[in-house]
């Protein structure tokens, strides 16, 4: 089930769901996916099984949606600062030629050859898959900003003027809604564009926490339920209809050095992303860049 939010013609927003490519229908009394998660969290009930308990009302057009500039983003919270977006990278295997040069200087240089990214990239590969009921090695991690730094699907995201640098980063990002007893509870997956600024990490690795402090774009739709382990898809820039710059998008564990379960875990072990009632989004990284 996928599941997005709009706001309809008296700008009240409405909870829409659809199944596959079957129609998109509004939620019944569902005033947000907001509430609805922590409902779900409350009662132990499955948010797919809440969903259908609650019942569905007219279809909706969700592409005349998104041309009317109507969708928002697919979670958000009562207080934007309670919103939390985050982030972790070096989690990916990238292409196949990346990949084998990747492996290439890992085999081939000891560490004092190595940069720090290397390096985590390398403990990613020995030990970012842990068995079941294990931990892994703990991944690269990030802040970006609250629930003010969120932009809704198709509005447009704006880098500051002392920015050097706008790069498109497209990620799968895990959405969470923390419940009363402090339990993460996870919404389920979506499509995210980690807006960053390159050029400004390239002056200085150090200079990684100021380049993510930019905006973020995720949705429209949010899939409940376990990710695909095999992703694919592509990452385009168009500029008055003229196709910019392309590059192949890969994602699922299929194609990560890491298990989800074991970056949720690295990111849930700070009781400071454990409190009651507050909002995650957790992206996770990509090769696209």
């Amino acid at each position: 089930m996928l599941i997005s939010q709009i706001l309809d013609d008296a700008e009240t927003i409405r909870v829409v769901a659809r199944n596959g490519g079957g129609k998109t229908r509004i939620i019944n009394g569902a005033r947000s996916v907001y509430s609805l998660a922590m409902e779900a969290a409350r009662t132990g009930v499955g948010l797919e099984a809440l969903i259908e308990r609650k019942g569905f009302g007219e279809p909706f057009d969700l592409d005349a949606a998104y041309k009317k500039g109507r969708l928002v983003s697919p979670i958000n919270h009562p207080d934007p600062a309670h919103l939390h977006l985050t982030g972790t990278g070096l989690t990916h295997l990238g292409s196949a030629a990346a990949r084998d040069s990747m492996h290439k200087k890992l085999s081939e240089g000891g560490d004092e050859q190595l940069t720090d990214s290397m390096k985590m990239f390398r403990m990613g590969i020995e030990g970012g898959k842990p068995a079941k009921g294990q931990v892994g090695v703990q991944p690269e991690w990030f802040y970006k900003g609250n629930g003010t730094m969120a932009v809704a699907p198709g509005a447009p995201l704006m880098s500051p003027a002392f920015a050097q640098d706008a790069g498109e980063e497209p990620e799968i990002a895990g959405i969470y809604v923390i419940g009363d007893d402090g339990a993460p509870f996870r919404v389920g997956f979506t499509l995210s564009n980690e807006f960053s600024d390159h050029v400004t990490e390239r002056v200085n690795y150090l200079f990684l926490a100021h380049s993510k402090l930019r905006n973020a774009s995720f949705g429209p739709e949010i899939l409940i339920g376990e990710l695909p382990a095999d992703i694919r898809g592509a990452s385009r820039i168009w500029r008055d209809g003229n196709l910019l710059w392309e590059k192949p998008f890969l994602s699922g564990e299929a194609n990560m050095s890491h298990t989800i379960a074991n970056l949720e875990h690295h990111h849930f072990k700070y009781s400071a992303f454990r409190q009651p009632g507050d909002v995650h989004v957790h992206m996770f990284g990509t090769a696209t860049l």
